[in-house]
């Protein structure tokens, strides 16, 4: 599948291809077209002495300085200044990402770079380039460290005309790209704990009526009508429904909230994956072409708060929801609650069995809480460029922080699937639901279930590459 880039349909699934399949990449004609008119309208405001920011001017706090357009190196100066990245080099997949949105923002037509730089871009996607590209250095308002390292590694043999080093790094291609791969894998977490949590209320022997279709008439939100759905469809055929499957009348908060907790994370990856979509397909640039009305303007289109904002509100909602599986988890290896032998061995066995389990799900879920602290709003300085660079977004941050959180999240459903699977098996249940039948087969693929006298599984890393690969959602 080739991905044409067009300036203006670009879809997570695209950039997921690209950048971790090495799908090939093609410029749109219509897109370089764009481009060449757009440098045309540069060119024509250069000649005409007309005050243009980053064409006739210096940048930031050197504004007030007039450039020479005979100047070939201001371009050249401007990226080498601008490489102050420190950290790990981003991942592949991430600077992959990074050239992609760059590339469809390039193909919008609203910067004054010309046509030989969007191509450029799918030359190296298609080359599998591997540019070196450190990862700390960007506060989101323009990911201008990141963007120059990428820049020197992809076009440093390319002359600049006026604007075109300014163009090629005042963009937030870097976090958007981040973001982007960070909620497709949160999506595949939700999906993963969603049956994690449906194969927690088997092992629990949890009461099924807080699925009870009553539940979503008596809250209209639509996204918990969906949760729910998919929970009754995880459980079709479970015994679980059978009449006096249930120990309780009302179980604890965590099983009983299972939907509404995963309904939650829904709607925090919906939102963030809408605002996503706009991000992709946006002008990221300073100054910005308009190509309709004939005009160079002075804009922060680079701004991508909502963005950021978005990935805050994710995060929130995903540690909500690995809260609610570690303690899941906790109550299903302790008699008192699960009603089944202590770690989840034979009854009187005196070895810890798969108690530990509990404190990996505690710790990592600790940990996802941590991460979730907001950053959007975080201000750095306010006296950056004569006060004039007074906000950022942090989007690279916030988006590092998910990614990040998602690690943690995958260790904590694949433990709540280990643990499951365990009490499922002591509690001997007849039947399970048509979806956590084939998630059991799959833990069991990697991981048996323990006899008393058995070295224990405590590592559940067979489990975490199953929800890391998707083939538990």
């Amino acid at each position: 599948m080739t991905v044409i880039v067009s300036g203006a349909d670009l879809t997570l699934d695209e950039v997921v291809a690209v950048a971790r399949r090495h799908e090939p990449v093609a410029i749109a004609p219509p897109a370089l077209e764009r481009m060449a008119s757009a440098r045309a309208l540069a060119d024509a405001s250069l000649a005409s002495g007309a005050p243009t920011y980053g064409l006739t001017t210096g940048l930031g706090v050197q504004k007030r300085a007039t450039l020479d357009p005979g100047d070939g190196g201001f371009g050249r100066r401007q990226i080498a200044e601008s490489r102050a990245g420190q950290g790990p080099p981003a991942s592949p997949d991430a600077v992959r990402a990074t050239m992609l949105v760059l590339a469809n923002q390039l193909a919008g037509g609203t910067t004054c770079l010309r046509p030989l730089f969007a191509e450029r871009l799918a030359q190296a996607l298609n080359g599998d380039l591997r540019p070196a590209v450190r990862s700390l250095g960007s506060l989101g308002a323009s990911d201008l460290a990141a963007m120059a390292d990428l820049a020197h590694a992809v076009f440093a043999d390319v002359d600049r005309s006026p604007g075109e080093g300014l163009a090629l790094i005042n963009s937030s291609a870097f976090g958007t790209g981040l973001a982007a791969l960070a909620l497709a894998d949160a999506t595949r977490l939700a999906d993963a704990a969603d049956v994690a949590g449906a194969l927690a209320l088997e092992g629990f022997a949890a009461n099924p009526s807080v699925l009870h279709p009553a539940v979503s008439r008596a809250r209209p939100d639509p996204t918990l009508a969906r949760t729910l759905a998919r929970l009754r469809e995880l459980l079709d055929g479970s015994a679980l429904w059978r009449d006096g499957a249930a120990r309780n009348l009302q179980d604890p908060l965590t099983y009983r909230s299972t939907p509404t907790i995963q309904a939650a994370a829904r709607t925090a990856l919906e939102h963030a994956l809408s605002v996503l979509h706009v991000e992709l397909n946006a002008a990221q640039g300073n100054p910005l072409v308009a190509l309709d009305e004939g005009l160079v303007l002075s804009a922060s289109v680079y701004e991508v708060v909502a963005l950021s904002a978005a990935l805050d509100y994710v995060r929130i909602a995903l540690a909500s929801m690995l809260v609610a599986a570690s303690e899941r988890t906790v109550k299903l290896l302790d008699t008192p609650w699960s009603g089944l032998p202590t770690g989840l061995l034979a009854e009187g066995d005196p070895d810890l069995g798969l108690s530990i389990l509990a404190v990996t799900a505690q710790s990592l879920a600790a940990e996802a809480c941590l991460l979730a602290q907001p950053v959007s709003f975080a201000l750095t300085s306010s006296a950056g460029a004569e006060g004039i660079e007074d906000r950022a977004s942090h989007l690279p941050l916030s988006a590092r922080r998910l990614a990040e959180l998602v690690d943690h999240g995958e260790g904590v459903v694949a433990v709540e699937l280990l643990v499951s699977a365990q009490a499922v098996d002591l509690r001997g249940l007849p039947a399970l639901g048509a979806g956590t039948r084939v998630a059991y087969r799959r833990v069991r693929g990697v991981v048996p279930f323990m006899q008393p006298g058995d070295a224990p599984p405590v590592d559940a890393d067979p489990v975490r590459a199953l929800v890391h690969e998707g083939l538990i959602a």
